[in-house]
């Protein structure tokens, strides 16, 4: 386990180390280091700062993008980690298998999937109107990849008897202007929840994430919060240790938090499985 010290706070939706005293007691998080996480969507936005936050505490990183992330590795490498680039279109199913083949490849074992990465491909003032090609575009990269990804490494980690996956979703809600994304979404919660039911009580679990509508390219630059405020919100279900799966977190509901302060709030959350 590792204690992390600094302390942030959260200021008009901005992201900052505060100055002031720590405090004397503090909460124990999952220990990353040495352990190897994939996060797709790592080029920019909430997937690179999440690669940051991982690199920092020492957690070894497969990175994906669509166009991979060499330049992303070779900077969080300084903080003495490994890392490796690893390119796929998520919205060809063949590309994420051959993704999934050469991550094998590399013969590591994976503790930790975020999902992060999504498309939101339009918003339809005429919803009317919304063609079939956003729900199917729309389906492909925030349903099916993750899921294709979560049915991959989960039994590994079953085996194992480790594993943490945090699969993105969002909170957009009535809202049929975003019909495609919204739905897409909406599946992967099912999916999401679906498969946390086989692993409760277990030390693998799988989460949700909603980071909340932030300024990163997906979310556009009037969005209210930024990036930076979905850490560690974002992250908390990877470093839970409750054995509870199922669960969304809302990143801005730990705006300001340090990882153990989030940690600390992200296990009185109960699981939809609780009798």
């Amino acid at each position: 386990m590792f204690i992390i010290k600094p302390r942030y706070e959260c200021v008009c939706g901005t992201f900052r180390r505060s100055h002031g005293a720590e405090r004397k007691e503090q909460f124990i998080v999952l220990n990353v280091k040495g352990k190897w996480a994939l996060i797709t969507g790592a080029s920019r936005g909430l997937g690179y700062l999440s690669a940051v936050f991982m690199a920092e505490h020492g957690c070894n990183l497969i990175l994906h993008s669509r166009k991979g992330t060499e330049e992303v590795c070779a900077e969080l490498r300084k903080f003495g980690v490994e890392a490796v680039s690893i390119a796929a279109e998520l919205s060809r199913p063949e590309e994420v298998e051959r993704m999934l083949g050469e991550i094998d490849k590399l013969g590591v074992r994976v503790d930790i999937v975020l999902n992060n990465a999504g498309l939101q491909i339009a918003y339809r003032n005429d919803y009317f109107s919304t063609p079939v090609s956003d729900y199917t575009e729309s389906f492909l990269i925030n349903t099916v990849a993750p899921a294709m990804i979560c049915y991959h490494f989960m039994p590994k980690m079953i085996e194992n008897g480790f594993g943490r996956i945090v699969n993105t979703t969002s909170g957009i809600a009535l809202e049929p202007q975003q019909a495609g994304y919204s739905a897409s979404k909406a599946a992967l919660d099912k999916i999401t929840i679906d498969l946390g039911s086989t692993v409760k009580g277990t030390n693998v679990m799988i989460n949700l994430a909603d980071p909340g509508w932030c300024r990163t390219d997906l979310g556009g630059p009037n969005a209210p919060n930024s990036p930076e405020s979905a850490v560690p919100g974002i992250l908390v279900g990877a470093l839970c240790n409750d054995k509870k799966s199922g669960r969304i977190f809302r990143a801005q509901d730990f705006c300001g938090m340090t990882p153990e302060e989030a940690v600390s709030k992200a296990e009185t959350i109960g699981s939809p499985y609780n009798s």
